[in-house]
């Protein structure tokens, strides 16, 4: 399933981030939108001393003005997390890859592929065979369901690895 928003193509690194640790703030409550996003950095600029204002792209306010731009196309109600790419960890990339080495189909494997091939013994051979550390399976298990959760049992394995 392709993502509704392709984040790399609309936001810039530096957005990106602080968007996902705004997201990732257990502090919040409520569903972080966009809004939420602006009055976030809008006081992160006040407690610089910078007045939170629309300038320029290349302006230290740029990631301020790149979340305006945002508002104004998508709306103060759009989720911030359609607009940031969680992609998976060094290890669970690695078990994508080896799992996509070692399919003898021409379909790339889903999320929900690579997740039942985990319970069902792939990250037991990996163990076994050093690839990956025995008290790891639970994280990667957890990591490859927030995966599917987010993403959906549909999206393409290979979309998500972090390091290609």
């Amino acid at each position: 399933m392709p993502l509704s928003i392709e984040p790399e193509s609309r936001v810039s690194e530096e957005l990106a981030e602080a968007m996902e640790a705004i997201v990732n703030d257990a502090d919040i409550e409520e569903p972080v939108t966009l809004a939420l996003v602006r009055d976030k950095l809008r006081e992160q600029l006040a407690e610089q001393g910078i007045e939170a204002e629309r300038h320029d792209f290349g302006d230290e306010e740029s990631i301020y003005a790149e979340i305006e731009a945002l508002i104004d196309e998508f709306g103060e109600d759009a989720f911030a997390a359609d607009f940031t790419t969680v992609k998976a960890s060094q290890e669970l990339s690695e078990v994508i890859e080896s799992i996509l080495d070692n399919s003898g189909v021409d379909i790339a494997p889903t999320l929900e592929t690579v997740r039942e091939a985990m319970t069902n013994g792939w990250l037991a051979h990996l163990v076994g065979n050093g690839v990956i550390e025995a008290d790891g399976e639970e994280s990667l298990l957890a990591e490859i369901d927030f995966l599917v959760e987010r993403y959906g049992p549909d999206c393409l394995a290979e979309d998500v690895l972090g390091f290609e």
